[in-house]
């Protein structure tokens, strides 16, 4: 399949003013095929043919399937194990005490793909049943696709990708096999909720989280609404809440209203700074 220049600057646009996402050069070599399973599925013969009928508004829902097939959609249980380590020796702990009173944590995970990022906090807590006997832990999963989030929510998972991530006691005891493959155990469930929200909206109800974790997603955006994100995740932070990146990204050059962590590297915090108001910002 010939994908033309033309062709490229359509679907890159159209990714760009759907999710915010910009499908940029060195990326492109994923549309052909991103979409190819699109085009058998439809019956559509040539990406030029899929180009005329978006452009055409012949099958409004159609746009939505070729953003759906773009997107970068990979994870897996415990990704970079680093960060998991981080939360459960340093994060996770500080806040057990911090909240002490309440007994209530509240965590996001944005862009959260098919959500073994989320079943993966999930676990750290399902492993530590007496440390938070009595808790209510909430983790919010978010996407802006609903097809993944649609995944994300059912807990089930093929073999492959439930093996990738995971020893096989964890395996065995946080997933049952099933006729679709293998699925979370209901403990594993009941923590978490998934819903569709595109990070460039503001943050999703309730704000006010402990942890986010928003990793290997700003990468994909431009200056501009990079800057937008950070102020959406600086709002839906705790005042002494924390976020997390991917190894790739960082708020130097970013933000002004979050700064790294001097005792905790790979955490965010937000600033002190008195012009780096905490507003919704303006959306033009």
């Amino acid at each position: 399949m010939q994908v033309s220049d033309s062709s490229s600057r359509i679907l890159a646009g159209l990714l760009e003013a759907r999710t915010g996402q910009q499908l940029t050069m060195n990326r492109r070599w994923r549309i052909e095929t991103a979409v190819a399973g699109l085009l058998r599925e439809r019956g559509i013969a040539t990406l030029d043919e899929l180009i005329t009928i978006l452009v055409m508004g012949r099958e409004p829902a159609l746009a939505n399937h070729v953003v759906e097939a773009l997107l970068n959609n990979e994870t897996y249980f415990f990704r970079d194990r680093q960060p998991f380590d981080l939360l459960a020796a340093q994060a996770l702990p500080a806040l057990a005490i911090a909240r002490a009173d309440k007994k209530r944590l509240r965590i996001w995970s944005a862009g959260c793909s098919t959500g073994q990022e989320v079943y993966s906090l999930s676990m750290l807590f399902a492993e530590n049943p007496m440390q938070w006997a009595g808790w209510t832990i909430d983790i919010l999963g978010t996407d802006v696709s609903s097809a993944v989030v649609d995944r994300a929510r059912s807990g089930t998972y093929t073999q492959f990708e439930v093996q990738r991530g995971l020893g096989i006691t964890q395996m065995i005891r946080w997933f049952e096999e099933c006729d679709a493959g293998w699925r979370a155990v209901e403990p594993l469930r009941k923590p978490v909720r998934f819903q569709v929200h595109n990070l460039l909206e503001p943050p999703p109800h309730p704000g006010q989280f402990d942890i986010v974790l928003c990793r290997n997603v700003l990468l994909y955006l431009s200056a501009e609404k990079r800057t937008l994100a950070f102020e959406r995740l600086a709002s839906a932070l705790a005042p002494d809440g924390a976020l997390m990146l991917g190894a790739g990204e960082t708020v130097i050059g970013q933000t002004k209203k979050l700064a790294a962590d001097r005792d905790c590297r790979g955490l965010y915090r937000l600033t002190e700074d008195p012009n780096a108001d905490r507003r919704e910002p303006r959306v033009a």
